[in-house]
């Protein structure tokens, strides 16, 4: 683990300052600093050629910084020549020094200026009308049928030996502008049907949302009607400056760049999953990047668990971060600017008490709001005050850093806001070193302009906002993202409040954060959710501005009808009771091979043995017939599934304590001309030498937590609404010895899809090697669970192994059988009821 990157070190200041010669801004030179590797490539070339006394503009500074990132296996001789070709702007894009560098490492050192130049696109100049005549042209003459060839049209043209050099943004627009000419406005894509075995969960959004073709449908539409089909493209986002907007694209090349940024003081919610599914989705959908970004600006609360978590949370639902940042990545450019800000006279230190302030804002009544008494004060006065803020002379509350906005405007968040308060607390990652933190309304948009964000992403609730996040940007005259807001998500019928869900763990309602009864997204992914039907529910919600109130029972549908398409089928019985069919002789034995899924081949098979000794459900059995039970009683037929001749009961024993039914004594109709029953029941048959049945230790059944679908509304409290029988544990359940194998695969292919997925992650040098020792980094381990292990138990519910199971055999190779070992447990929770079963009648 590479050493932590520390600001005070003067080898990193000297870095930082070297590199602001070259026209990086502090932020960015502080960033590249970070990387040691490319950090000490771009120090020798601006070194070797003097670069610091030459005119260099920040557009230049990252085309030779790119130079540094690929060109580690150039020559002084080569590496010089195309700094030289960008410094005279013959090379002004990343691509045309991509293609420099790859001809170098073919060539060597350029003898023939004609060759270079044809080779890397000097020269090359279009305009976009006439890239628009010639997608035009293209789409014409090529087998475009419409708006489904999009991206092979943009491909295609990109591919053309001349076009490889245009502008990619300007390429784009002009496609679309020859496709809205040719097919009329862009309409939502339909998917075709899904087929055969749902792809596993990728950062890919489409197989993300494997398991229904409508969720695939959606996840590639939602992105391109309504509230997220009208966002700006990037670059449109006005700026007050047109240099910001210049060099904007100039760093991200056009292209979409969102960010995730959750605080990392708790577990995130199934109403987070609509967040990361809207900025991870949406970068992904556009070709763009999406950074995770952890807003930890409140060391009071933030706990190292948490920031693990919420990356784990992130991959397990099929998104991979381009970059993780922290805000605390930006402490020192943010002081910086908050200093300017007070240069600006457009901010001062307020030694008001936050009662004071609220009622100078006009108080419960909404009064007049007046001007605070500090805030006239002079800039140098409020200089030397945040200095002494920063040095420590303040405690918390005495004194604090405010923005100066306009008191007379009606939105509450241009009312002189709180840009850094004093906070004696240790970070997490600065220690000790800082007395003041900045605030949320300080932080979050200047590092959204820090980090060159083109679609700022949030719920409605910072609407009011936005006219606040857009003033500080233009008053410090940086780069400006546009905040764009979309209704919330939320369930009702449960609790997302940190404070709340930790009264229940602490009072010992639930048993912890992963509760399966909780909506947390641990709870979920415990319960054995998969992440892919999640997105399915999200995506099929839509996006608008409007909040989403969803009932439980509409999600858990989402998710049965998600297990419908997925998940293996196996024998089960929860109440176990004994058959003996007599007129089978003791050894008898039948292996009979069955389908995991009728309708789904790719699912494979199992084989599971017939015997003279089985075990039905307890509820498939009555004493006293009647009309509308179809099941098993006395003198009665019953087919069991997949098993080749029903059974009749012919007599029952019971016991003599209780008078409960403990066996029943079955005749096997195997002869002669046989009625087909008008009901199948499930059964496991006793067979030791092959491990059948499988017995469950512990089936966990879980019900609605609370009573009500509001329960935060319930008096006194929340707490009065909590339903006492929300968990109900039934042991001795068995199932069909099938389990073994189907589990133990479910894990090798997790283990697989994790280790391929993480090595792929991995393969990003900023994800792989952060300069913070204490950040969390992708693993196999985040992507492997028990709950990987789902199936429906035939005819009673789907199942997942709860991650209290202890199963041997899934740390042995993968070619040792799968079974039963010393010390096992095997815990199943369910994770939803089957619809209702018409034909299994009152029980």
């Amino acid at each position: 683990m590479p050493l932590k990157f520390d600001l005070n070190d003067p080898e990193v200041s000297k870095l930082i300052d070297l590199f602001q010669t070259i026209g990086f801004t502090k932020a960015k030179a502080t960033e590249t600093a970070k990387s040691t590797k490319n950090a000490s490539a771009l120090k020798e070339i601006i070194e070797k050629n003097n670069l610091s006394e030459r005119s260099v503009d920040d557009k230049k500074a990252s085309l030779i910084s790119g130079l540094a990132v690929q060109g580690s296996n150039l020559g002084k001789a080569e590496k010089s020549y195309i700094v030289d070709a960008i410094l005279d702007e013959r090379l002004k894009s990343a691509e045309q020094v991509s293609a420099a560098v790859k001809f170098a490492e073919a060539k060597g050192f350029p003898t023939n200026s004609e060759e270079f130049n044809k080779e890397c696109g000097v020269g090359f100049s279009i305009t976009p009308e006439e890239l628009y005549t010639r997608a035009t042209n293209y789409v014409s003459s090529a087998s475009v049928s419409g708006w489904t060839n999009l991206s092979t049209t943009i491909s295609a043209l990109k591919g053309t030996s001349d076009l490889r050099w245009a502008n990619p943004l300007e390429l784009k627009n002009a496609v679309e502008k020859a496709f809205t000419a040719a097919f009329g406005e862009k309409t939502a894509i339909k998917a075709k049907g899904a087929e055969g075995k749902p792809k596993k969960a990728s950062s890919d959004l489409t197989s993300a949302n494997a398991g229904s073709s409508s969720a695939a449908s959606s996840s590639r539409s939602v992105f391109d009607e309504g509230f997220l089909g009208k966002l700006h493209k990037p670059g449109e986002n006005p700026q007050i400056h047109p240099r910001l907007r210049d060099a904007h694209l100039a760093a991200t090349g056009g292209i979409v760049y969102t960010r995730f940024p959750p605080e990392p003081n708790g577990y995130l919610h199934i109403g987070h999953s609509k967040a990361i599914f809207i900025n991870f989705g949406y970068a992904a959908h556009h070709g763009g990047k999406c950074y995770l970004r952890y807003d930890d600006t409140n060391p009071e609360a933030e706990e190292a668990r948490y920031f693990e978590s919420i990356l784990e949370i992130i991959r397990w639902l099929g998104f991979e971060p381009w970059k993780i940042t922290y805000s605390s990545d930006y402490f020192q450019e943010l002081y910086d600017l908050a200093v300017e800000l007070i240069k600006r006279d457009k901010g001062y230190i307020c030694h008001c008490t936050g009662e004071e302030i609220h009622e100078m804002r006009g108080g419960d009544d909404g009064g007049p709001r007046r001007a605070c008494s500090h805030r006239d004060r002079p800039i140098s006065e409020s200089l030397a005050e945040f200095q002494k803020m920063k040095d420590g002379h303040y405690k918390p509350g005495q004194g604090i850093l405010r923005m100066k906005q306009n008191l007379e405007d009606g939105n509450p968040q241009m009312w002189d806001l709180i840009a850094y308060r004093v906070l004696y607390a240790s970070h997490h990652r600065t220690g000790d070193k800082w007395k003041i933190y900045p605030t949320y309304d300080f932080t979050h948009c200047l590092v959204d302009s820090f980090e060159n964000i083109s679609h700022s992403l949030c719920t409605t609730e910072f609407i009011l906002s936005r006219v606040s996040y857009e003033w500080l940007c233009d008053v410090l005259e940086v780069y400006k993202p546009r905040q764009s807001e979309y209704g919330r998500l939320n369930v009702t019928g449960t609790i997302m409040s940190k404070r709340k869900i930790l009264a229940l763990v602490k009072e010992g309602y639930v048993r912890g954060w992963d509760d399966p009864r909780l909506y947390t997204l641990i709870a979920l992914r415990r319960r054995g959710i998969p992440p892919g039907a999640i997105l399915s529910f999200v995506s099929t919600l839509g996006v608008s501005t409007s909040t989403t109130n969803i009932q439980t029972v509409r999600f858990e549908q989402t998710v049965r009808q998600y297990l419908e398409n997925s998940v293996p089928r196996l024998l089960m019985v929860l109440k176990p009771l004994k058959v003996t069919i007599e007129n089978l002789p003791e050894e008898y034995l039948l292996m009979i091979e069955k389908p995991l899924h009728p309708k789904i081949p790719a699912l494979g098979t199992t084989v599971v043995p017939f015997t003279r000794t089985v075990y039905i459900d307890a509820d498939d059995f009555r004493l006293q017939d009647s009309k509308d039970f179809f099941r098993l009683a006395p003198g009665k037929t019953v087919g069991l599934f997949q098993a080749p001749h029903p059974i009749t009961c012919t007599s029952f024993k019971t016991d003599p304590a209780t008078g409960e039914v403990v066996e029943l004594l079955c005749r096997l109709e195997n002869s002669g001309e046989v009625k087909k029953p008008k009901a199948f029941i499930q059964w496991v048959a006793e067979h030791a030498p092959s491990g059948s049945p499988v017995r469950v230790d512990e089936t966990r059944i879980f019900h609605q937590l609370f009573k009500s679908d509001n329960p935060s509304a319930v008096k006194p409290d929340f707490k009065a609404d909590i339903n006492t029988n929300s968990l109900e544990i039934i042991e001795g359940a068995m199932l069909e010895v099938g389990f073994w194998s189907l589990a133990k695969q479910a894990i090798i292919e997790a283990k697989d899809e994790g280790k391929a997925r993480t090595k792929k992650a991995l393969e990003n040098e900023d994800i792989a090697s952060p300069t913070d020792a204490q950040s969390p980094v992708p693993t196999t381990e985040q992507l492997i669970g028990n709950e990987c292990v789902r199936f429906q138990g035939l005819r009673i519910a789907y199942f997942a192994l709860d991650s209290d199971a202890k199963v041997a055999s899934f740390g042995e190779e993968n070619n040792v059988t799968a079974g039963r070992r010393d010390g096992d447990k095997i815990v199943i929770n369910r994770i939803v009821s089957l619809k209702e079963d018409i034909g299994k009648g009152a029980a």
